[in-house]
């Protein structure tokens, strides 16, 4: 772990422009509310030893342009831990964050609620959670650097409680702290690697890159846009398929560019959301993040040709649920077999990961476009689609089930699985005809057909 900087540092090394913000002042009788005896001079000692008057620093400062308010937890002051008087200096700084329409960064370092205030203490972390919503409902993005440690109440809040959440190498991030977990407890279960290999946070960055990340992040969550993701260009082939079973062949080529491929030639740059904040990941099967198209911000949500299992899903409509919260449009990559049937993914919950992708779309205020890149196989698929605003590729297909799948519930031989392809007439031009993705006007090389449903 490297140095644990104090709450000044930190923010020196993110802004160089931090201004603190005023707060509240709040007046105790001797030894706190609990009457804790010595609860006055451990204050004392700690802000002799740290120059800090409570264990959080609040301010606002520009990270890489962009401004922001930040919260940076000084961890020397009684461990860093929110009392009463900490409670209202986080309610007075996210509601400037609103008053002036600022993203919120929690710098966070703690160990929990303070034991010196009792349940007067435990009840701030109620505070800080209705803060964190009225921020959220207010369309302000919130990105959490937790940094070590990161414990209790605090991280079940601030930190993993924020929209991105990015971590510290080697840092302590659980809800547990060190001295409460069980004794036989896996202690790399408890790191920040751990909480990005669980899909609770979304990447740790190390110190010297950190102000760029964050920036990074900062521009793309405040980059607010109605107009839609335009769609991006074909890749692969420009024909069109002869037949349904040629249109299967060329989906499933490993050659045919993939989501990865597409991304890097759609975006100038872009950051990763990683994880469903339910205890998984599917980086082989979903690539979910922001990036910049043509100077504009774009949420992305991007299947890789590999069946996508409940992880994928999770973080998909987590993804499309923050950029419609945010005012920013989404461009969703079709390209699955399907969704993963094995009973591992029975037992993660696959029916209902795949509905919360449904209902988010479903339900998204901002425009999402969907292309189809290359195998689009059944309600798997079907999930990340917008209606009315998908198109497909001339190397893709979609299709209610796939063709062998089809063939052996008609009850008929494996080599009938190509004119099975045929007949459920799933190629780009059938999918235009039957209007099931939009038709545009860009001619392809030797077809003469303007029905291929790709960019208009």
């Amino acid at each position: 772990m490297a140095e644990r900087l104090t709450a000044r540092r930190f923010l020196a090394l993110l802004t160089d422009d931090f201004a603190e913000l005023p707060h509240p002042h709040r007046e105790d009788g001797p030894d706190g509310p609990l009457r804790w005896q010595g609860y006055d001079a451990a204050r004392a000692r700690a802000a002799e030893r740290t120059g800090e008057s409570e264990s959080v620093v609040c301010g606002t400062g520009r990270v890489d342009g962009t401004p922001a308010v930040l919260l940076a937890f000084e961890f020397g002051f009684l461990g860093g831990s929110l009392g009463r008087a900490t409670g209202d200096r986080l309610e007075a700084a996210y509601a400037h964050a609103r008053a002036h329409r600022l993203p919120v960064v929690p710098l966070v370092a703690t160990g929990g609620s303070r034991m010196q205030e009792g349940m007067l203490a435990l009840t701030q972390l109620q505070r800080v959670a209705r803060q964190s919503v009225l921020t959220r409902a207010a369309g302000l993005p919130q990105i959490a650097v937790v940094r070590d440690p990161t414990t209790g109440g605090g991280w079940a809040t601030l930190g993993a409680g924020a929209d991105v959440v990015l971590a510290l190498p080697g840092a302590q991030v659980g809800f547990a702290g060190s001295r409460v977990r069980p004794r036989d407890a896996d202690p790399a279960a408890y790191t920040a690697e751990a909480q990005v290999a669980a899909g609770s946070a979304d990447a740790v960055v190390a110190p010297g890159e950190l102000r760029r990340t964050l920036g990074r992040w900062l521009r793309l969550l405040t980059g607010r846009s109605g107009v839609p993701a335009p769609v991006p260009e074909p890749l692969g082939a420009r024909e069109l398929p002869a037949t349904g079973r040629e249109a299967v062949r060329r989906a499933r080529d490993p050659r045919r560019p993939r989501a990865r491929a597409y991304l890097d030639a759609y975006f100038t740059e872009r950051a990763a959301l990683s994880g469903d904040r339910c205890g998984g990941t599917d980086p082989e099967g979903m690539l979910c993040g922001f990036g910049t198209h043509a100077g504009r911000t774009v949420a992305y949500a991007a299947q890789t040709g590999a069946a996508t299992r409940p992880a994928g899903y999770r973080t998909a409509a987590r993804l499309i649920g923050l950029a419609d919260r945010l005012g920013i449009p989404v461009l969703t990559l079709i390209d699955t077999p399907g969704a993963a049937n094995g009973a591992e993914a029975e037992r993660q919950g696959a029916g209902a990961a795949i509905a919360a992708v449904f209902a988010a779309v479903a339900s998204a205020r901002t425009p999402v476009t969907s292309l189809v890149i290359g195998e689009g196989g059944s309600g798997g698929a079907l999930a990340l689609a917008a209606p009315g605003n998908t198109w497909a590729t001339p190397d893709s297909y979609f299709s209610v089930i796939g063709p062998e799948a089809a063939a052996a519930i008609l009850k008929r031989p494996p080599d009938q699985a190509g004119a099975t392809a045929d007949q459920l007439r799933l190629r780009p031009q059938d999918l235009a005809e039957l209007g099931v993705i939009r038709t545009g006007d860009q001619v392809f090389p030797g077809t003469g057909d303007r029905r291929s449903g790709a960019r208009p």
